[in-house]
């Protein structure tokens, strides 16, 4: 969408301050920018790496720039430090305290320790009376035995869990691009300013991170399943899915197509497809679980039907059977394909005389935002102008908070989600103190309770077990409601009337059917924000696409730049989309309600969860419209650092993460491994040299790490500051003696459940986690407390609502 003026942006008008290194500082920035923030940039010109990420830009006069840091960078205002003076420092305390909300990062180059001195300044300067919103990024927090180690994203990845099981059973696992878990750290930094804006009539916040933390959110599925003993505890190979099979990526006539199988008549719909219909009703291949322990028998008969035809025939053929199947583009196919191009998905970004196509900030808020695309500003382009006295006027502002008061506490949330992503999306919502409302039906629960609906489902009350639903539905109240049943559907607009905002992740056809569409909620309630979180958006030709996490990761194409080069293309181990989706739901949800807050206007804000996955893509969909091309998938090697990989130790399956991100870090390693060498080899001594020789080096590593333990080697390492993790399987993660030291996980009751490990919020606004208020709702559990307190219903209305069906507590089976 065109902007002719940025007055109407979600952000026109806020001043941010962008101080430190990372993708996951950038990506923070950007969306603030895109947004219509002012959004300065303090940059080093010696320290940041992404300006190092290949394909690099030239323009006259200024430096090379990297095309994928000029994506991050559209928008913004640079400056830079000109030396560390004094007088410099006293103008950056100046530059701060004119700035509404402070991203700093710096901590993750300087170590925590920098935190105590804040970028506003000592004394007055820093005064808690009259202080910016402040988030600050870490690598694994402010405490804990891991606080003080060196780290990168992959490190954190490794020791979230969140690398173990994706690869080859024989190994090494897979390591994705850095930026991935920068969108996800970045995503958090935005929200919670988000919410510190909604609740700005208390004051402002100081929210502390660790990106470690907010990794493992990508596999927080794994904690539940291994709870619950339903998880495999093993890697189980490319493209093999714990839950079910097939899941994954197969070769075609032409191209690829991704497929997953989850639900019996998935399974019997795919078997007719290809041409086997006997094998639908096979015991061995009777669900999700047990066609996992016969993968290879079903790939045998597999994939040579799906050779038959082209991934478009099989994707139209099994699209009409609502089979869950998407075409997996390479990035010249993603760039061409229609219904994003519809969407305005691909962005023009400038840098100087360069212009090519990025990923648009996912977050669809028509007149509010985002901008389509932007320039990148050269290093230093705006020095001049923040260094005047018109530029350095300090702003008003409130003090803090009190850290009691949860900034969404006034805020009414419909959540009308099931599984992953809608849920987190909601959650994100509830953890920052807003009254979400779960609703489900009786014979409808959500699907995250379980999908085998047996006699035991019901008669044993499995659908109150699952500790997936419990991790993904703290803090929130629930109730049911029959919305295929005009009662029911008369309840929910009248909780809709009060409401600020309806989240939803139903399939495309459903709400309309029901006449419970975004038209029909805003007639009730012409405020009303809704976020609505289709696989494709809505409105557009592949709007009704069947899909689940591991789908939204296929169609995004990025399994084509996972892994290693003999292999498929090759997905990650869980359900990558799933999370993705939630926190860019979630971060919509805020942004939308801060814009309701200041206009007194709603919004239907039409979210495409795979779109939301093409910012994991951008290095690559980048390189390819810079050099019509991309690199093939090389491993786990790093665009910049070298070396940088996963290694072998002394056990058969022990393994640990190195990254050295400097030259430094490169002599010490030499030293330490006893390879003088190396160490001598003037070829080496920078990172580009030792990209080359990259075998050779990784072959004098794991000499050394197989000589011991992987927990050793990283303690060594990290002793000796260079940076490296244990890949630790998500199973030993729920014991990490860090996390658990940090009360990241915190054991709580639940009826029917007994005593499970749930996650605490991932900000802090103080040493301690952010408590948990309540356990996910049983079914129903709280219909009788919102309906008599909300909506005033008196209990002879409620016990006929309870007669006739609509509403219960214990699920009921579907009618035939």
């Amino acid at each position: 969408m065109k902007h002719d003026s940025t007055d109407q942006l979600a952000l026109a008008g806020l001043r941010v301050l962008e101080v430190g290194t990372g993708a996951a500082l950038a990506y923070a920035g950007k969306l603030f920018a895109d947004f219509g923030a002012e959004v300065i940039k303090l940059e080093d010109p010696a320290a940041e790496e992404l300006r190092l990420v290949p394909p690099l830009l030239s323009s006259p006069g200024s430096a090379q720039q990297s095309a994928l840091n000029a994506w991050l960078n559209a928008n913004k205002r640079s400056v830079t430090l000109n030396n560390s003076s004094f007088e410099e420092h006293a103008w950056l305390s100046r530059l701060a305290r004119t700035c509404d909300v402070i991203l700093d990062a710096r901590a993750l180059s300087a170590g925590v320790d920098v935190l105590s001195r804040p970028v506003c300044g000592t004394g007055e300067a820093a005064d808690e009376s009259n202080a910016p919103i402040e988030v600050c990024l870490t690598w694994f927090g402010e405490s804990g035995p891991y606080r003080n180690f060196v780290g990168t994203t992959a490190v954190c990845r490794a020791l979230s869990g969140a690398v173990y099981t994706s690869g080859a059973v024989e190994g090494p696992p897979h390591l994705p691009h850095d930026i991935q878990t920068g969108i996800v750290a970045g995503l958090a930094a935005f929200s919670s300013v988000m919410s510190a804006l909604i609740g700005a009539s208390d004051g402002t916040r100081r929210y502390v991170l660790s990106i470690h933390e907010l990794t493992f959110s990508v596999v927080e599925m794994e904690a539940g399943m291994v709870q619950d003993g339903r998880h495999p505890k093993a890697r189980l190979g490319v493209n093999r899915f714990c839950t079910t099979h097939p899941g994954g990526i197969y070769q075609t006539k032409q191209g690829w197509i991704g497929i997953f199988a989850h639900t019996a008549p998935q399974w019997t719909a795919l078997c007719s497809a290809i041409g086997h219909p006997e094998h639908a009703n096979d015991a061995r291949f009777v669900n999700g679980p047990t066609r996992i322990q016969h993968a290879d028998e079903i790939d045998a008969f597999l994939i040579p039907a799906l050779l038959t035809k082209t991934a478009q025939e099989w994707f139209e053929q099994l699209a009409r059977e609502k089979f869950p199947a998407v075409l997996v583009p390479t990035m010249k196919e993603l760039l061409e394909q229609r219904v994003h191009r519809e969407r305005g998905a691909f962005v023009p970004v400038q840098f100087g005389s360069s212009r090519f196509e990025g990923v648009v900030v996912p977050l669809p808020l028509g007149d509010a935002g985002p901008l389509p695309g932007g320039a990148a500003p050269a290093m230093g382009a705006d020095n001049a102008f923040y260094r005047t006295e018109q530029a350095l006027r300090p702003r008003s502002r409130r003090a803090r908070a009190p850290v009691a008061v949860a900034p969404l506490r006034q805020i009414r949330v419909i959540d009308l989600t099931m599984g992953w992503a809608g849920p987190l999306a909601a959650r994100t919502l509830a953890d920052f103190g807003a009254e979400v409302i779960k609703v489900e039906a009786t014979q409808y629960p959500d699907w995250w309770r379980g999908t085998h609906y047996t006699e035991e489902f019901y008669r044993d009350r499995l659908y109150e077990k699952n500790s997936n639903f419990a991790l993904m539905n703290r803090n929130k109240l629930g109730i049911t409601l029959d919305l295929t049943r005009q009662e029911g559907r008369s309840v929910l607009l009248d909780l809709v009337k009060s409401a600020d905002i309806v989240i939803e992740n139903y399939s495309t056809e459903v709400l309309p059917k029901l006449g419970l569409d975004y038209a029909a909620l805003s007639r009730v309630n012409d405020r009303l924000v809704m976020i609505s979180m289709p696989a494709f958006g809505g409105g557009n030709e592949w709007s009704t696409t069947r899909a689940y996490g591991g789908t939204l990761e296929q169609a995004s194409g990025l399994p084509h730049h996972t892994g290693f080069p003999q292999n498929p293309p090759s997905l990650t181990s869980y359900a990558y989309g799933d999370p993705v989706g939630g926190w860019n739901g979630g971060a919509a949800a805020l942004v939308s309600l801060l814009v309701q807050a200041r206009t007194g206007k709603g919004r239907h804000v039409n979210l495409s969860q795979v779109e939301c996955m093409l910012s994991m893509v951008a290095p690559f969909l980048i390189e390819q419209s810079v050099c019509g091309h991309t690199t093939a998938r090389n491993g786990n090697a790093h665009p910049v650092f070298a070396p940088h990989g996963i290694y072998q130790c002394a056990g058969d399956d022990d393994w640990v993460v190195v990254s050295v991100i400097n030259d430094t870090q490169w002599r010490t390693l030499t030293d330490l491994i006893q390879a003088p060498q190396l160490a001598q080899d003037p070829s080496l001594s920078h990172a580009l040299g030792r990209h080359a020789r990259r075998q050779e080096i990784d072959s004098q590593i794991s000499k050394w790490t197989t000589q011991r333990s992987a927990e050793e080697a990283m303690y060594v390492l990290q002793t000796a500051g260079i940076s490296a993790g244990v890949v630790k399987p998500v199973w030993e993660i729920l014991e990490d003696p860090h996390l658990n030291q940090r009360g990241f996980f915190k054991e709580i009751p639940r009826a029917y459940l007994g005593q499970y490990l749930t996650t605490t919020p991932w900000f802090r606004e103080t040493a301690a986690p952010t408590e948990v208020i309540r356990a996910a709702p049983t079914l129903g559990e709280h219909s009788r407390e919102v309906f008599s307190r909300v909506l005033g219903l008196t209990q002879a209305q409620q016990q006929a609502l309870e007669a006739g069906g609509i509403t219960g507590t214990a699920a009921t089976k579907k009618a035939a």
